[in-house]
């Protein structure tokens, strides 16, 4: 039997492929002669993947240099400070144990499913969140949203890792400054560590006024009109965490895949250490008992659902181009089905493990304090900020305690970080194609531009600026983002064209559950969480610090700013494009691959027919 192997180009004109495939980049043909008769040759051909992945603009598509890297910066983005400060206590005040059950539904019917579909979206297509919607053109719109909500939260997330660094360098002293009251941040109302102060709400801890005066210098500011300058320390930090993010993204994913090594699996070191010495402080067994604790009449409380859908949704860092991005550099051929069940599970397993290294310590002041649990269970920056090195102080070597514990927040927050500035710089450099020759300069203009509005976060009042872009950077809007992608991709690219694709490239079509979460369970859960979003909104606010009308007012338009561009894309998109109204149509809902099908009035159409629908996912 004889085998050539020859470039699509350079095919004979009688040799056709029956059915062209989609895949980016050039393909060849395998021939095999398997007859020989009166002296005429049978061939059969097939088209097989190149061993060079290239980019669809025919330029060669930097991937990971191992597939351990690809895991890791995944693990790593999805695995943030939200599973530290958040998951442990929703877990606590919605039922314990029963937590759980909401938690693992909403997991196995959403959370996976979103997460193997972007997976999965980014690997086959092999470009940024803008520039694989050339599937469907007329939601390319989602894409810059999606960056844009990326950019966004890069403004404030960045400033809580200033704050751990901060933290840090207090904590190479002899003695933790947020012990006593004797410093000179502190006010008349600061009560000793060692005082029962936490049903007094007239006292402050001095771990309180550490974070609020010593680091923030929130006393000198009355509200977000009175923000002052920048703090210089803060700012030093701030700058130092940029030049990390630059460096460990300059070069793409080869230097940040690198990167990930520490910065991924250095948080699960600390937490396991930090465990260790929980589980031996008195109290500790308590706190853990309260973390499991299992009551399923919450279950009968519908903001126990709402709750665990929310934590869904954000954990799993669906939405905001960063699974796009990554995958988008993996092998062609690359099981991400598999990735898609590891990584999510592990973030998922990561969120309760972390809850008993949080209640073990929560539990230790509940006792020593001799007050409630509820009175020191707490989530947000306050936790890991107050309420956790509270704690960590009173312990024999508190500054070594301390600083492990703020290199694992350190860790946990630059991953997250790089992911998402890896979803601005690749969803724009493959949307603006000469960018690819420029990543090095074009990194650079983005952190400092991040670094230059990040400022406004380190000021006096910086704080609230802090909560309002929290508040609204990356709420409704993300879930928005989230559910038009799945639109798109279920109800106009189609399940039954998505699913082709991932058996073009892992060999194995995905199974019915699958393709009904995609078609029907997704966008329907999606759908109701944004209607919840603003059903459920509440104005933002800081202590007992209600922020302004007109601040809410610049909230909104922030998140506006970003699901704007939905549909101000899909109406540019659709002028520019030629022919007659349905000519448009035709040529905003086909793949950028088969608009020369429009030119022959060979379009796909859409029937509307729910059994037209459910025939073609099934």
């Amino acid at each position: 039997m004889l085998r050539g192997r020859l470039a699509v180009t350079h095919m004979s004109s009688a040799i056709a492929p029956v059915k062209p495939s989609s895949t980016a980049g050039p393909k060849e043909v395998e021939l095999i002669l398997v007859k020989e008769q009166n002296g005429v040759q049978f061939t059969s051909s097939t088209l097989v993947s190149p061993s060079g992945q290239t980019h669809p603009s025919g330029e060669e598509r930097e991937t990971w240099g191992k597939k351990i890297d690809f895991l890791l910066s995944v693990i790593g983005f999805a695995v943030d400070l939200a599973n530290v400060w958040r998951f442990p206590y929703l877990c606590y005040k919605n039922g314990g144990g029963a937590f759980l059950v909401p938690y693992l539904f909403f997991m196995v019917i959403a959370g996976m499913p979103l997460f193997y579909m972007e997976l999965a979206l980014g690997q086959y297509n092999r470009e940024g969140a803008a520039g694989v919607w050339k599937i469907c053109p007329i939601f390319k719109g989602v894409g810059f949203t999606v960056i844009l909500i990326s950019l966004y939260v890069g403004f404030y997330y960045n400033v809580i890792i200033a704050w751990a660094l901060f933290y840090l360098f207090s904590s190479f002293t002899s003695e933790l400054p947020w012990i006593h009251c004797n410093n000179t941040w502190n006010s008349p109302n600061c009560s000793d560590l060692n005082a029962t102060l936490l049903n007094d709400t007239h006292k402050a801890t001095p771990a309180l006024e550490y974070f609020e005066r010593g680091v923030l210098h929130l006393h000198e500011s009355t509200g977000i009109d009175d923000l002052g300058l920048p703090r210089w320390q803060l700012t030093a930090c701030l700058a130092v965490v940029i030049v990390v993010l630059y460096f460990s993204l300059w070069k793409g994913v080869k230097t940040s895949g690198k990167v990930v090594w520490i910065t991924a699996t250095m948080p699960y070191v600390v937490l396991t250490v930090l465990l260790l010495r929980g589980v031996t402080l008195p109290g500790a067994i308590d706190g853990i008992k309260a973390y499991l604790s299992v009551d399923f009449l919450r279950l009968y409380d519908a903001q126990v659902w709402i709750e665990a859908a929310t934590q869904i949704c954000f954990s799993l860092g669906v939405g905001f181009g960063v699974l796009i991005a990554f995958s988008s550099y993996n092998k062609f051929s690359n099981n991400c089905y598999r990735d898609a069940i590891i990584t999510s599970s592990i973030n998922s397993l990561t969120s309760f493990f972390s809850g008993f290294v949080i209640f073990s310590f929560l539990g230790y002041m509940s006792q020593k304090h001799n007050v409630a649990l509820d009175k020191v269970a707490t989530d947000g920056p306050g936790l890991v900020f107050i309420i956790y090195p509270e704690a960590i102080a009173t312990l024999p070597g508190s500054s070594v305690w301390a600083v492990i514990f703020f290199i694992m927040l350190l860790t946990l927050g630059i991953d997250s970080a790089m992911g998402g500035m890896e979803s601005v710089i690749t969803g724009l450099i493959d949307e603006f194609k000469f960018l690819h020759k420029h990543r090095e300069l074009f990194t650079l203009f983005i952190v400092v531009s991040t670094f230059l509005i990040s400022l406004i976060c380190v000021t006096n009042g910086g704080i609230y600026v802090f909560t309002l872009l929290d508040h609204f950077a990356a709420g409704t809007s993300i879930l928005f983002g989230v559910l038009i992608e799945a639109i798109g991709i279920a109800w106009f690219y189609g399940v039954d064209r998505f699913s082709d694709d991932i058996q073009e490239m892992i060999g194995q079509r995905p199974g019915l559950y699958w393709r009904l979460c995609w078609k029907f369970v997704s966008p329907c859960f999606l759908l109701f969480m944004v209607v919840i979003s603003f059903a459920t909104f509440n104005p933002p606010k800081y202590g007992t610090y209600y922020f302004p009308t007109w601040a809410t007012m610049v909230g909104w338009c922030l998140s506006i700013s970003s699901m704007i561009m939905v549909p101000l894309y899909a109406i540019y998109k659709f002028c520019s494009l030629p022919g007659s109204f349905c000519d448009k149509l035709a040529y905003a809902i086909t793949p950028e691959t088969e608009h020369h099908l429009v030119e022959r009035g060979e379009v796909r159409q859409f029937t509307g027919s729910v059994r037209h629908f459910i025939s073609k996912t099934f």
